[in-house]
């Protein structure tokens, strides 16, 4: 037999028990899902690299969360701006590179297609190149395979 309960869920606003102190500057998150920053990770990568360089470093000097704090405030600010840029100047390519990730479970080498107008109007618009760290010199690289042997198989 069951009886009926009242909601777990408070219907209050949540407030944060424990606040950032105001000397750590503000940052509103990117406000994306997966996909759309798994479609823009080499551009953040290389756009964004001084910062995510700090970053890195600062978590290398002490494993305490709370000192690295504005390196990751800048992090985060810059993946934005780079965000808001690939909306503004190439949004119909992004969007349809980051659905395509999303209907293809985060897969690359099923969404060469897209990927390829989306690299062509971030180097047009914005100067931006995809490159892959530490890719093999001399030969092509994966993305820019024209047949690829990878190929998207239904069993």
């Amino acid at each position: 037999m069951s009886s009926a309960q009242s909601g777990s869920v408070a219907t209050r606003p949540y407030v944060d028990p424990t606040p950032l102190p105001d000397n750590i500057p503000k940052v509103q998150e990117l406000g994306v899902s997966s996909a759309p920053l798994k479609s823009a990770a080499f551009f953040i990568g290389a756009y964004c690299k001084e910062y995510n360089e700090d970053f890195m470093l600062c978590k290398s000097e002490n494993r305490d969360p709370s000192h690295c704090l504005k390196e990751g405030r800048r992090v985060t600010r810059c993946a934005t701006d780079l965000i808001n840029k690939m909306r503004e100047n190439c949004l119909s390519q992004f969007q349809e590179h980051w659905d395509c990730l999303e209907k293809n479970n985060q897969e690359y080498y099923l969404c060469r297609k897209p990927e390829r107008t989306l690299n062509a109007c971030m180097f047009e618009k914005l100067g931006l190149t995809k490159t892959i760290p530490s890719a093999p010199a001399g030969k092509t690289p994966v993305h820019e395979l024209e047949k690829p042997l990878f190929k998207a198989i239904q069993k």
